[in-house]
């Protein structure tokens, strides 16, 4: 499939997916995933962020957690490009979370979505799929060898062994902080930016505070 073809079928899917009203579907409505369906819902937990090297959708070799994690409020999903279900359901909603947080994405917040597919979704394949979804800077699209991407995929708790069976899955943490929220299932993207908003307001009286205690020390 060339990639405009490819475009328009994501397009299609967006169609019909009814992105606008995504939160009302559940993920036994797209069981013709292969994907195993599993309730919407989020819990804490605790990442790692395995040191290896990976592709941005640009081609540029990039460490998740010094280049794209460290300091910033974190959005991240996964994907794969030959995805015509799920993936564009979760993009769409990563894009919509962009649009709510405007300029502050590309400063104090980073987008990611790690490909699960790395054999076939090279950095020009996902660049290629980024421009349906994304609007601005601040958003990487990740690929890498496959042994990188399952190190990194482990770590993140979203390794499944078979990327054509899985479920919907964003992560919202602080890069400087390991305690992360998984958001199961199509999450509404007003709620995965208010979670933004909280560590960002969680942040700010963090500093405040340390300011404080500073100006009391002799």
């Amino acid at each position: 499939m060339n990639r405009f073809a490819h475009r328009a079928m994501l397009t299609f899917c967006l169609l019909a997916f009814g992105i606008d009203q995504m939160p009302a579907h559940s993920a036994d409505e797209h069981a013709g995933h292969g994907m195993a369906a599993r309730k919407a819902g989020q819990e804490t937990a605790r990442i790692r962020i395995a040191d290896v090297a990976l592709l941005d959708q640009n081609g540029k070799v990039v460490s998740l957690e010094k280049d794209l994690v460290s300091n910033k409020i974190v959005v991240m999903g996964f994907i794969y490009t030959r995805c015509t279900t799920v993936c564009p359901v979760v993009s769409s909603i990563m894009g919509k979370v962009q649009k709510r947080l405007g300029a502050r994405v590309g400063t104090e917040v980073q987008l990611v979505s790690i490909s699960i597919d790395p054999q076939r979704d090279d950095p020009q394949r996902l660049n290629d799929y980024a421009r349906t979804f994304q609007q601005g800077p601040g958003w990487s699209w990740l690929t890498g060898s496959p042994q990188s991407v399952d190190a990194t995929l482990k770590g993140l708790g979203a390794y499944g062994g078979d990327f054509q069976n899985h479920s919907p899955l964003i992560l919202v943490g602080d890069g400087n902080n390991r305690l992360w929220t998984r958001y199961y299932g199509f999450t509404d993207p007003t709620e995965l930016a208010r979670a933004v908003e909280k560590l960002s307001g969680e942040r700010n009286t963090h500093v405040k505070h340390t300011a404080i205690a500073m100006e009391r020390q002799p």
